[in-house]
């Protein structure tokens, strides 16, 4: 993660701690059009879903019933609420919440059919090494989506993220984090990048792991003279 500053775990936990009771109508309300472009994704596909960084569950209710769904999130502040919403709510395809380092998940490989990580990626302390786990624990033709912010030097866009630097390090992201970050580390296949509202702030990016049957191409060797 080359130029970016490099964000602690308890620092994550305290800003969440902070964040918790008050994230629902602060936040929540920016990330929205981007969740729910991503839950229209999620609900049309089928088996086991993974969401990591599930917060305070605010997605858990929109899922369609079909889908057994599985949360993590290293905030025990955030779970809390979350397991709250799916017992008022009678969620009963929510097969398990669990506190979890998203680096580290105690998950099989290919568990899950889609992983989805919504404003995650700018949060954790290392993002190449999240980004591993997800595609472990994503199945065979499986799919990950990714919400995020990336960073924009130029235009109206760069000045509002100038604007919002503030506030995103009080909430814990890396203001100056890069898409390259992503799409240059990952080994599967993308799919879909759709820029996504208020101002075009956020990206979803939609990977597809390849089929257990698809090998991956040799790499080539130079025969010596």
């Amino acid at each position: 993660m080359t130029g970016l500053t490099r964000i602690d775990e308890q620092s994550v936990l305290k800003a969440y701690a902070r964040w918790a009771p008050v994230y629902d109508w602060s936040f929540g309300p920016i990330s929205d059009f981007g969740r729910k472009k991503a839950i229209d994704v999620i609900n049309k596909r089928t088996g086991t879903l993974l969401e990591v960084g599930v917060g305070t569950g605010v997605a858990l209710p929109r899922y369609a019933p079909h889908l057994k769904i599985t949360g993590i999130d290293f905030s025990p502040d955030m779970l809390r609420k979350a397991r709250e919403r799916m017992r008022t709510k009678k969620l009963r395809n929510v097969v398990g919440l669990y506190e979890m380092d998203a680096s580290e998940l105690r998950f099989e490989d290919g568990s899950f059919d889609t992983v989805v990580a919504m404003y995650v990626m700018t949060v954790v302390p290392d993002a190449n090494k999240v980004l591993r786990e997800l595609e472990r624990v994503c199945a065979p033709g499986g799919e990950v989506i990714i919400i995020n912010h990336f960073a924009q030097d130029h235009g109206l866009r760069g000045k509002i993220e100038r604007w919002m630097a503030p506030a995103a390090r009080a909430l814990g992201w890396h203001p100056d984090f890069r898409i390259e970050t992503i799409t240059e580390m990952t080994t599967l296949e993308l799919i879909e990048t759709r820029d996504l509202q208020p101002l075009n702030l956020f990206t979803m990016l939609r990977f597809r792991k390849a089929d257990a049957d698809v090998k991956a191409p040799e790499t080539a060797t130079e025969t010596p003279a």
